[in-house]
């Protein structure tokens, strides 16, 4: 996976999801209204589903290439697919 995308960026992404839902659940606590903590649970998502697209953009090139490159088309392809519906399910 390392050799897919640069991890210290996946990293420094998904630390400040972290630190989005703890402001969620503190939000939750401190009685904040509904509609607010919709909001921020919207922005955690969108970083997620992001963080999802740099991880699928870098199977495809690296991955899906080498496997097209190695002759295992057929094999890669669906492999390929089957992450893209996994992905897919995120939204």
């Amino acid at each position: 996976m390392r050799q897919c995308m640069d991890s210290d960026n996946l990293h420094r992404r998904l630390n400040k999801i972290k630190g989005q839902l703890a402001a969620v659940c503190n939000m939750i606590d401190e009685d904040v209204p509904c509609e607010d903590i919709l909001i921020q649970i919207n922005a955690v998502k969108s970083a997620l589903h992001k963080v999802g697209q740099i991880i699928l953009e870098g199977h495809l090139r690296h991955c899906v290439r080498e496997g097209i490159e190695h002759g295992d088309s057929d094999k890669t392809i669906a492999d390929f697919a089957k992450a893209i519906e996994h992905f897919s399910r995120l939204s």
